[in-house]
């Protein structure tokens, strides 16, 4: 299967900041690895990679696919339209992955202690008590 980035054929994201200077979010690594602060975005998202433990190097197992990657980047704003920071995520190419075969388990986002204390609140607004309810709050 040949995609359009394969063919380079690619579309740039361009977002317009409140001091009129265009900003572009890189599309591969080597756009990004020109600029400083997208240099800084993936050295922070490797260390947090490495801090979680996110995935162990091991031999290739001569069953198994190589499953690669690629980094994403986005811009995040603030509400005034200026630059807050500079995301980049390392994904996964899920679209090559088989369920059962390339991996078992899939990784479950962990609930915010902000959302439980919103859906205390609403539950306490409607019913008043809670009944044999034990829950402990991490902060």
């Amino acid at each position: 299967m040949t995609t359009r980035l394969m063919r380079g054929i690619t579309k740039k994201k361009t977002i317009l900041d409140l001091s009129a200077i265009k900003i572009s979010e890189p599309y591969t690594l080597k756009q990004a690895l020109k600029d400083s602060n997208w240099t800084q975005a993936i050295d922070i998202e490797i260390t947090a990679l490495h801090r979680n433990h996110t995935w162990d190097l091991v031999k290739q197992p001569s069953d198994v696919n190589i499953i690669g990657c690629k980094w994403v980047y986005k811009l995040k704003h603030k509400l005034d339209g200026s630059i807050e920071r500079y995301k980049a995520k390392l994904v996964a190419k899920r679209y090559n992955q088989t369920h059962g075969f390339d991996y078992f388990e899939t990784f479950s986002p962990v609930v915010k202690a902000a959302t439980i204390r919103i859906i205390l609140t609403i539950t306490l607004s409607f019913s008043g008590k809670f009944d044999n309810l034990m829950f402990i709050m991490l902060s």
